[in-house]
């Protein structure tokens, strides 16, 4: 599947590239598009399969919706509300909101410790 995701800005990609691999080409609308950055998005992306990961506020619904008309068949994802954005929310939530999206094969897991610990351990 050759996808693309939108998010609102340059923040927001690197926070969602530390939990996706390279594969994944992830777009920025640089806040609020206007029909020019609209426009251009539409060529970027082509037919790919469309995501849309914005914030879980009035300025993230307002661009969900302006997206929404250039995009009809993207899948949207957001932030839990009470994250401040994309940029400072977790990454086990974007992990969690992105297999939700069906996108497991393009995410990074963070390395799991092989370590095991007992309660007779002494520290």
């Amino acid at each position: 599947m050759d996808i693309a995701i939108i998010v609102e800005g340059k923040n927001d990609k690197s926070r969602l590239r530390r939990v996706l691999n390279e594969e994944v080409d992830i777009f920025c609308t640089m806040g609020t598009p206007g029909v020019t950055q609209l426009e251009k998005l539409r060529r970027q992306i082509g037919d790919r399969q469309t995501y849309i990961f914005t914030d879980n506020d009035a300025s993230g619904k307002r661009i969900r919706g302006m997206l929404r008309d250039t995009f009809p068949d993207a899948e949207h994802i957001h932030t839990r509300r009470g994250y401040p954005g994309v940029e400072k929310t977790p990454p086990d939530y974007l992990i969690e909101q992105l297999e939700k999206a069906g996108l497991e094969e393009y995410i990074m897991y963070p390395a799991q410790s092989t370590a095991i610990w007992s309660k007779e351990d002494d520290f």
